[in-house]
């Protein structure tokens, strides 16, 4: 005697299954959906700094003593005083997304090679917010105000010397995330001026590229 009983229940036990592996399926497509347009809405976001043109005009910079330097298209600045040793570098924003520059930390030589980004609590806070938009030109800015600090004596010397020497920028997107870390290089012109140089990035909230 056939068993409709049995058969309905393995019927109904069927269709569940089968349904719970469309669900499956759906949910995992529409992860990966998610997830894809996720990334592609921060990619639309993410910055990405190098130095500026050469034919981007000079930018002229003031500092909170009303000191002023000129960074020429594709340069920096470095001066040394007896109370202050000052830096900028002009910047364009080649990413899709505005840049907000967080910190930057000075090295008295060029670093060269594959070497690990710092530590992110060596590096020093800016004193006001820097922003650079997208395809377009912008400044970075720093000082050492005490004779008295080991960076201080380092950047004067250096910079006297006319010695290139290294400054590595942390920033990311306008919401806070995508946070880089970018090294740029100060090495002396035939002139009094400084080019500019980017030698490595390193992504600090997702994977590196390489």
């Amino acid at each position: 005697m056939t068993d409709w009983v049995s058969i309905s229940s393995l019927a109904t036990a069927g269709g569940t299954l089968v349904l719970a592996v469309a669900t499956f399926a759906s949910v995992r497509s529409a992860n990966r959906a998610a997830r894809a347009a996720e990334r592609s809405l921060m990619a639309g976001l993410r910055p990405l700094l190098i130095p500026s043109r050469v034919e981007d005009p000079a930018q002229k910079i003031s500092f909170a003593d009303d000191k002023w330097v000129v960074t020429p298209g594709g340069g920096g600045a470095a001066e040394v005083t007896d109370d202050a040793v000052y830096l900028a570098l002009s910047l364009r924003n080649v990413g899709s997304g505005i840049a907000v520059l967080h910190g930057w930390l000075f090295s008295p030589e060029r670093l060269l090679g594959a070497t690990v980004h710092p530590p992110l609590d060596d590096f020093r806070r800016l004193s006001r917010d820097l922003y650079i938009p997208v395809s377009d030109y912008g400044f970075w800015q720093g000082a050492f105000r005490d004779p008295g600090q080991p960076d201080f004596v380092a950047a004067a010397r250096v910079i006297t010397a006319r010695q290139p020497f290294a400054v590595d920028l942390l920033y990311g997107d306008f919401e806070g995330g995508q946070r880089i870390v970018s090294r740029f290089s100060f090495v002396p012109r035939k002139d009094d001026g400084w080019m500019g140089s980017v030698s490595r990035h390193w992504n600090i909230d997702r994977a590196d590229p390489r």
